[in-house]
């Protein structure tokens, strides 16, 4: 039983004062690289981060005449904190990206915009009819309400937390399993998420899910929720993960961040 007591009012401990803080904002004066492409992305290969790569590999897998820088913003370093990057999503999460296309620069965050954002311009992955696109909507917008309980419940319980709490793990390993099962039973009669056709959905959704079914996301973890029961969601994860755009954008490499920052 915790001896724990909720103060009047909450302060940060001290033992958590870190890269973590209640407070926004930039906290050093930083200048981002940019390359010659037209796209310039910063980022990371989390869940989160590898989404966008994919979408720019499958756009070029379809064609598409497009071009990206890609630059890397270790989190576990504060790169998100610095005066450039916040500028772009003031969050300070990764990915962002800026498009310098027409001689405008457009600033795009959170990972779900920044594939809708793409999708809309290059009218690909997302389809034109109202019902299919709601549809395609219904689920990118599942995968931004839910995965917040996978990474930050699950993931940081189960893999992260200094400490192991027995009703945080169960409360949120539950939660996990609840969603995979969401998936399954949907994926039963669908070839993708959101019908016949892979789309943004699809994306976003196997950048969480797909990489915890592979056992690629919490070490343990597929084991630790039987991610084996979820046929269906292994089969559409498997689908998924052998599209070759998928294994460009993974294979990826980062370009490293100027080193003009004043931290």
């Amino acid at each position: 039983m915790s001896d724990y007591q909720l103060p009047r009012v909450w302060k940060t401990p001290e033992t958590m004062i870190g890269l973590n803080r209640p407070t926004a904002g930039s906290r050093f004066q930083q200048t981002l690289p940019r390359g010659e492409a037209i796209y310039q992305l910063y980022s990371l290969g989390t869940p989160n981060g590898i989404k966008v790569t994919i979408m720019f590999e499958e756009l070029k897998e379809l064609g598409i005449d497009i071009h990206y820088d890609l630059f890397k913003i270790d989190i576990s370093e504060g790169d998100q904190f610095g005066s450039d990057f916040v500028a772009i999503n003031p969050n300070s999460k990764i990915p962002a990206l800026l498009d310098l296309s027409d001689g405008k620069e457009i600033r795009v965050f959170e990972s779900a915009n920044i594939l809708l954002y793409l999708a809309d311009k290059y009218h690909a992955f997302l389809p034109e009819t109202l019902s299919e696109k709601t549809e395609v909507l219904n689920w990118l917008f599942w995968q931004t309400g839910a995965a917040p309980f996978l990474g930050g419940g699950f993931g940081h319980f189960f893999h992260y937390a200094p400490e192991k709490i027995p009703y945080a793990i169960d409360r949120y390993t539950m939660e996990a399993k609840r969603q995979l099962d969401v998936l399954d039973k949907e994926l039963a009669h669908k070839t993708y998420i959101s019908g016949d056709q892979y789309t943004i959905a699809d994306i976003a959704i196997w950048s969480w899910y797909g990489r915890l079914v592979e056992g690629k996301l919490y070490e343990g973890s597929d084991v630790f929720l039987d991610v084996n029961a979820y046929t269906h969601l292994g089969r559409w994860a498997r689908t998924i993960a052998d599209r070759p755009a998928v294994k460009r954008a993974l294979d990826k490499t980062y370009q490293p961040l100027s080193d003009t920052a004043d931290r």
